[in-house]
């Protein structure tokens, strides 16, 4: 192999020494260059710091795909000690064919921090009707803030936009908002 056949860089010249290192350098580029098969995504929701290998819900989803429970529970446990303990978090597990993953971890679903913020266990059960609590705009402004720096589609959105949307949500389950609560 010649030199010219691997990306222009000064580096090349010491691999094309020895065929070895040549191969040894093709591998390396070609391993950067191609992307890894990915076999599925799922996506789970689980307790922040909690995650156990075992049946009841890492089991079942990860379990078909031959990935590595054990190493998915300390990896996740690992990057969830920073939240609250049982804090629901969503997380996207990409699964490729070489039985290796990553994940990115999303922030908790919006529902939940409306309930957390009103302080109720669920949501009314005739919204419309009944108003089971009240939050203020203040509380929905800070669920807005986490929601647009948790990097999903709310990420390019306005801010104004997201909390019309909280909004909207905290109505349809029954969760009056306030300007101030007395």
């Amino acid at each position: 192999m010649v030199a010219t056949d691997f990306v222009c860089c000064s580096d090349i010249k010491d691999y094309s020494t020895s065929p070895l290192n040549a191969e040894a350098m093709a591998a390396t580029l070609k391993g950067i260059v191609t992307p890894r098969a990915v076999a599925t995504t799922i996506r789970i929701t689980l307790p922040a710091g909690k995650a156990a290998p075992g049946p009841p819900v890492i089991g079942a989803a990860l379990g078909p795909y031959g990935l590595n429970q054990l190493a998915f529970c300390k990896e996740f446990n690992a990057r969830t000690q920073k939240y609250k303990p049982n804090t629901p978090l969503a997380v996207k597990v990409t699964a490729f064919k070489d039985r290796c993953f990553e994940f990115q971890l999303k922030s908790p679903s919006v529902t939940w921090f409306i309930k957390q913020a009103a302080g109720v266990d669920f949501g009314s059960s005739r919204p419309g009707h009944v108003v089971a609590s009240t939050i203020t705009i203040k509380h929905v402004y800070e669920i807005a803030k986490v929601k647009q720096s948790d990097g999903s589609f709310c990420e390019y959105m306005p801010l104004e936009s997201i909390c019309k949307s909280i909004m909207g949500t905290a109505k349809s389950m029954g969760i009056q908002v306030e300007k101030d609560l007395d």
